[in-house]
């Protein structure tokens, strides 16, 4: 969501905003490691190497902890809705036993670094609850309270929440906490630039040539140059480089944020979600008035292919205001997500012929916890060592790929309908003149498919309609302004500028 452009946005960026921007780099130079990315994932790894004596560099194509983390709804949680009864029938119960640990670990060091860099990014310890209304689904409930107790987790099956409406049944896991991830994160910013660490902002990866050493193509305002580094580590959400076919084992996935302040009293202290109703996800934030933020997460869809985003905003606004009464919506936004077709997240070597380059991608909705988790797996790997869970989250798994086969193949051939279909001759659709302000449509000029905007203004600007990442027709979401590609995910503001990969290209304008 362009921030500029919309007034609400994400919470967390208006209550932490940025400063000065790091600036791009001056000319070529020369890295232990470069980190390409500057979310939870990317600072996380940069800050474990920075720690073990490496020099490191972050290379963000945007702001620091601006986009995906900064649109997150900041859960540190590894109660990660209902992954352990699934876990243990595709990966054992040892496979769900460690990825438990992993998790747990991670929050443990969380809290660490926070008290190690001072400072207050309004931690809370809490429980965190998978709940349903639904009676039928209690079963479900049970299983995962008993899988995710056998792997290690405090967890319990409960009836009764602090929650001010009735629960069938809910899986409570104690010991998990909730946290500001913007002020969090500049902490840890900081705490790389004083180990020696650099960060470029505003500065785009465009290229990777993988070696010893490997060569990284930047792009910015400062011009085009070079960064090299022995190791590479690519955290930037969605993979901008397909060379590891990592695009096939991913699905992108948004879902729509409501924030509202609520008296103290009457706001749950535990974080809160369900499957149901296309996801209901919440938890509150203290504010500096005494009162809390209730945070509404849910209304998932592929981008591109979420229809009328404004409506859906509305059935999650209609569902806070049911079970908490009136709210004023003083923010709202929305987040992305990558899920993996085998549930685990994807980190370490980028393809199996990689030496040099790492990855870490496909959190599925749960990125602070296993952006931590992955920023110390990478940190002990780059520098020689090993964790107990290098094999659950290695990309090069293949068997429980073959295990997940309905999803891999559910997943492909959604995207090729799109490579298919968007190639095919269409029916008629709006003409330009049909475009309302504010609102964009994918129409016919000259015979080649446009993205046309009408501006507020009713000035009429027109892109190319194909993603540059791999072709896909893109479609507008008018709730956020954005063009959105359905395959992948990627995502540009009304003028065609890249604001959320894989795409690293804009698209290219056309004459009406």
């Amino acid at each position: 969501m362009d921030q500029k452009a919309h007034p609400h946005g994400s919470y967390w960026l208006h209550s932490a905003p940025p400063g000065d921007p790091a600036p791009p780099p001056d000319g070529p130079f020369t890295v232990d490691v470069a980190v390409v990315g500057a979310g939870i994932a990317g600072l996380s790894t940069a800050w474990e190497l920075a720690r073990r004596g490496r020099s490191v560099a972050v290379l963000e194509a945007d702001r620091i902890a601006a986009w995906v983390t900064g649109h997150t709804t900041a859960k540190l949680s590894a109660l990660h809705t209902l992954v352990y009864d699934r876990l243990r029938r595709t990966r054992g119960p040892e496979g769900a036993r460690l990825y438990a640990r992993s998790q747990m670990e991670a929050i443990r060091y969380a809290a660490k670094t926070a008290q190690e860099l001072g400072v207050d990014c309004e931690w809370e310890d809490t429980a965190a609850y998978t709940y349903a209304e639904d009676p039928a689904r209690t079963d479900a409930l049970k299983a995962e309270a008993e899988a995710a107790r056998e792997a290690g987790l405090p967890a319990e099956y409960v009836t009764g929440t602090e929650l001010p409406f009735p629960v069938a049944g809910a899986v409570r896991v104690a010991d998990q906490a909730q946290l500001h991830p913007r002020k969090y994160l500049l902490a840890v910013a900081e705490g790389i630039q004083r180990l020696g660490g650099t960060i470029h902002e505003n500065t785009r990866v465009t290229g990777l040539g993988e070696g010893d050493p490997c060569v990284l193509t930047t792009r910015s305002a400062a011009g085009e140059t070079k960064v090299t580094a022995r190791s590479v580590v690519v955290a930037t959400h969605y993979p901008v480089f397909d060379r590891a076919l990592l695009f096939t084992r991913l699905s992108p996935r948004r879902e729509l944020v409501l924030a509202a302040p609520l008296d103290a009293a009457r706001a749950p202290r535990g974080m809160y979600i369900t499957p149901e109703r296309n996801t209901r996800s919440l938890r509150t934030a203290p504010l500096d008035d005494g009162r809390r933020l209730l945070v509404v997460t849910g209304e998932h869809f592929t981008p591109g292919a979420g229809g009328d985003v404004e409506e859906r905003f509305g059935r999650l606004a209609g569902w806070a205001r049911e079970h908490f009464g009136e709210l004023d919506f003083t923010h709202r936004w929305a987040t992305q997500d990558n899920d993996s077709t085998d549930t685990v997240p994807l980190v370490g070597p980028f393809h199996p012929g990689s030496k040099n380059v790492y990855v870490a991608t496909g959190f599925g909705g749960w990125g602070l916890s296993s952006g931590i988790m992955a920023g110390r797996l990478l940190g002990e790997r780059i520098t020689g060592g090993s964790s107990p869970w290098d094999d659950l989250y290695d990309p090069r798994r293949i068997a429980s790929v073959v295990r997940e086969g309905a999803t891999f193949l559910k997943q492909q051939a959604d995207v090729a309908r799109h490579f298919v279909g968007d190639r095919l001759p269409s029916p008629a659709g709006p003409s330009v003149e049909q475009i309302a302000p504010g609102d964009g449509a994918v129409v016919r000029v000259s015979g080649e498919r446009c993205a046309v905007h009408r501006d507020a203004d009713g000035q009429l600007h027109a892109l190319s309609a194909r993603c540059t990442h791999l072709g896909c027709l893109v479609a507008f979401n008018r709730a956020e302004q954005a063009w959105e590609c359905p395959c992948h995910g990627s995502r540009f503001d009304v003028r065609g500028q890249v604001v959320q990969g894989p795409a690293i290209d804009p698209l290219e304008p056309r004459e009406l």
